[in-house]
């Protein structure tokens, strides 16, 4: 009789290091710290890229805790939450940027991580705390963090 742990015969055996790497699947998390106003997407634990950012106003912050992207949007939409007013511009000069990666819905609201009009670039630059509670990034970053991961990936903000 072989018991479950035992490999069958031929078999190389089990230990640190016996998978193949190139098979371990890749764990990827997108973290954000408020507190140094930065994002950053880690690979398996390490961090692959970071970016500046800029987050929540005092009065509206951005919500701290684990996450997962809920949703990705090329070219989103801006609707205001307490007007219901619609802005029609949309791509790279829209209030939202030419990407959108929501991860955190409470009621008709919803926080996400996105781009920014070139007009508003200063506010990631100087990594200022003026938003709605979203996250903005510059342009070309939000692009690449976009292009990086998928939904579900995990959200994890800190203070």
């Amino acid at each position: 009789m072989v018991s479950p742990d035992t490999p069958p015969p031929g078999a190389a055996p089990a230990g640190p290091g016996a998978a193949d790497a190139a098979t371990a699947p890749i764990t990827r998390e997108i973290l954000l710290e408020l507190g140094r106003r930065t994002i950053s997407l880690r690979e398996n634990g390490k961090v692959i890229s970071s970016w500046p950012v800029a987050i929540g106003d005092p009065r509206t912050p951005t919500p701290a805790g684990r996450f997962k992207v809920e949703n990705k949007v090329v070219n989103p939409q801006y609707q205001s939450t307490k007007s219901g007013k619609i802005n029609p511009v949309v791509g790279a000069n829209g209030p939202l940027g030419d990407r959108w990666l929501g991860f955190k819905s409470s009621g008709v609201n919803q926080y996400g991580i996105h781009g920014t009009p070139s007009a508003w670039s200063w506010t990631v630059s100087s990594r200022s705390a003026v938003t709605n509670g979203c996250v903005r990034m510059l342009s070309d970053h939000v692009r690449k963090l976009f292009d990086l991961v998928e939904v579900g990936t995990p959200v994890v903000v800190t203070r």
